[in-house]
């Protein structure tokens, strides 16, 4: 990032007067809490661009993204792409001891999705959203958006 641009969530930080962390002393579900919202925005976005379209079938094309089992295929696309660090983020996230699981997806898959968003989120809160567009909209064309 260029000296001077700030990011996102120091812009909120500064405006609200929030605490700012730093996001390798926050825990992997703390860093997935916040991925989740961050990967599902970028999924939405994405969505609209296909069109107005009434918002049900918005939502079920966004959901039909923003799942353990997508998000696990998904993750299995990037990890080539990821450096050594990002590697040990998505890792801390899939083998982060949580309490609750997916609706509709095998516990593997569960983590795995856990395990990006926990990347997602690490690599928002440290003001890097390029990389996650350089790992995430590459791989968003192999899924299907029907909104029409």
């Amino acid at each position: 990032m260029e000296k001077g641009i700030e990011s996102l969530p120091q812009l909120i930080c500064k405006e609200y007067s929030f605490k700012q962390h730093d996001p390798k002393t926050m825990s992997p579900l703390t860093l997935a809490f916040i991925g989740d919202t961050v990967f599902d925005l970028i999924v939405r976005t994405r969505v609209i661009e296909e069109g107005n379209a009434p918002v049900r079938k918005l939502h079920h094309s966004a959901s039909s993204l923003v799942n353990a089992t997508t998000q696990s295929h998904m993750m299995k696309l990037i990890m080539p792409e990821l450096t050594e660090e990002e590697t040990a983020v998505f890792k801390r996230g899939r083998n982060a001891k949580s309490y609750t699981s997916a609706k509709n997806a095998n516990i593997n898959d569960y983590r795995i999705a856990t395990g990006l968003e926990a990347l997602i989120g690490w690599l928002y809160l440290s003001g890097n959203m390029e990389r996650i567009y350089e790992l995430i909209l590459p791989v968003l064309p192999e899924y299907e958006i029907r909104c029409k």
